[in-house]
């Protein structure tokens, strides 16, 4: 009988509470790593589809270069109030004061948090081929991307835009009638999983004639 009671002992109380822990640990364990995996999951995707806004800012902003070079006489102007335009004209005007800056303004606050957009920054909205003011860039709700409402139009530039820095004329004869436009292109968004803000730049360099 004694040893048939020994068979029949139960787990102690110690036994049972380090069971949980070591599967608790285990699940917290597990749960952590499909949470990390998660994030970086859609961080990748972001990062593909900020650049990818990227990519459309620089081949629009080169459309309104090639269709202005192509127009392009000496002494060439634009009415820029008569309410009609082309991507001859877009180029001419995103490239007159006070779109044109000296240096680009910080892309983040020391890595803290996306910096806003200066009063000189500007977007190109690809489906029209338009320039659009700094006034309709905010910050990211989500990730850097132009917003559009339901009925097709551009809404906002979110955490997206463009500052233009044009060169000085040059002492060289031979290159006084060309110059070229630096265009920094710039996303910055919070993406989860990270306490500093994600942030894509590039720049554009288009030349344009003069004279």
């Amino acid at each position: 009988m004694l040893g048939m009671r020994r068979l029949e002992r139960g787990d102690t109380l110690i036994e049972v509470l380090f069971a949980v822990t070591v599967f608790s640990f285990v699940v917290v364990s597990s749960l952590a790593i499909m949470n990390q995996g998660t994030a970086a999951a859609q961080r990748s995707l972001e990062i593909s589809l900020v650049r990818q806004q990227v990519d459309a800012q620089a081949d629009s902003l080169r459309f309104l270069h090639d269709s202005y070079v192509a127009a392009y006489r000496p002494g060439l102007s634009y009415n820029l109030a008569d309410g009609t335009t082309s991507p001859a004209e877009e180029w001419y005007r995103l490239t007159r004061s006070p779109s044109m800056v000296s240096t680009v303004s910080p892309l983040n606050n020391g890595g803290t948090s996306c910096s806003s957009a200066p009063g000189t920054a500007f977007i190109i909205n690809p489906k029209t081929a338009r320039y659009v003011s700094a006034s309709s860039i905010t910050r990211a709700t989500t990730y850097s991307r132009l917003a559009y409402n339901s009925s097709g139009a551009l809404s906002a530039a979110q955490g997206l835009w463009v500052e233009a820095i044009r060169s000085g004329t040059s002492s060289d004869m031979n290159q006084q009638n060309a110059g070229y436009i630096d265009f920094h292109i710039r996303a910055c968004w919070e993406a989860p999983g990270t306490a500093a803000p994600m942030t894509i730049g590039t720049i554009v360099r288009l030349y344009e004639p003069r004279g």
